[in-house]
Order: C-alpha cells, then structure tokens, then sequence
C-alpha cells in the first residue's frame, strides 16, 4: 500500500500523427534556396571579386594588405607580390593577402 506515490494505470500510446512528405520536402527545399541566396551565392561573388582584384594587381599598384599595411606594389610573381613600404624597404607578400586596390597618390597622403 503506498500513501504517497498512486499507482500508474497501463495506458496505450497514441499513433504518431502522419505528416504529408510533401511539406517536409518543401521545407527543406525552402531552406536550401534560403541558404543559397543568403549565405552561398554572395560568398562565390566575394570570391570571384576577390580573385579579379588579384589576378589584376601590377607594378606601381598601391594596396592595402589584411593586415592594414599600405605599400607599392614592385613586382607580381604567380602567388607573391613584392611590396615597397618604406624608401628602400620591401616586403614579399602572398598575392591573396591583399585587401584593396587604392587609388594613385593615396599613400603618399597618409
């Protein structure tokens, strides 16, 4: 005899409710072309954006590194460019290090 806990009476689970397959695989269809148009394809734009700006770089450039550094560009190799940040100062650089592309004349009014 228990005063404290009742006794649990047996009972039958119900069925699970069955849900049309349609919705689930629209919704997941939903959330691919969200993920596409939000995330995915503005990414590939940066990139490709990106990967013109780099294979465009030439001598006499001036740029702007990830790192915030300003320099002048001496001279392109296939994945490094040469830097000039100071008077008879460079640096080498990887090409996808670069963040922009500055107008002419802009480090000398830093």
């Amino acid at each position: 005899m228990s005063f404290f806990i009742p006794t649990a009476m047996a009972q039958q689970a119900a069925p699970a409710p069955q849900g049309n397959p349609m919705v689930t695989l629209l919704l997941f269809a939903g959330l691919f072309v969200f993920m596409w148009l939000f995330i995915i394809r503005p990414q590939r734009k940066r990139q490709k954006e990106h990967q013109e700006l780099v294979s465009a770089l030439k001598k006499g450039d001036e740029v702007v590194m990830s790192s915030g550094m300003l320099g002048r560009v001496e001279k392109v190799d296939d994945d490094y460019i040469l830097l000039e940040v100071a008077d008879k100062m460079s640096l080498r650089f990887q090409k996808v290090a670069v963040h922009a592309v500055l107008p002419k004349g802009t480090i000398k009014n830093v």
